[in-house]
């Protein structure tokens, strides 16, 4: 038998600005939500490098800058892209329903 997959709701579409990050706080973990050209990215909210809160970060194309120490980071895979990163941002695959921005939050992806 498949295992079924759980997803959740973690905003509206309409409520991700393409400029910037959205913080979501679901299911007892913090998630930054991305907009890149009509394309919806979901990584974890923190920085793996230091205190930084990816939502409060800069985006530049394809890529977040960490508001605490300027690392980069390429959102659709979470790989690091410009140092002091060195350990990529957890991802999730993105599902459009009816609207809103939903993840399996027990999704286990491997790096790119």
């Amino acid at each position: 038998m498949a295992e079924q997959t759980k997803l959740i709701a973690l905003c509206e579409s309409s409520e991700v600005n393409p400029d910037l990050p959205l913080h979501v706080s679901a299911g007892g973990a913090e998630y930054a939500v991305y907009n890149l050209n009509g394309q919806y990215y979901v990584t974890q909210e923190n920085c793996t490098h230091g205190p930084g809160i990816m939502s409060e970060g800069m985006i530049m194309d394809d890529e977040i800058e960490c508001p605490f120490h300027q690392g980069r980071f390429h959102i659709p895979s979470g790989q690091p892209t410009f140092p002091p990163c060195t350990e990529p941002l957890r991802t999730w695959t993105v599902h459009l329903i009816e609207g809103k921005v939903c993840i399996d939050p027990d999704e286990q992806r491997t790096a790119p």
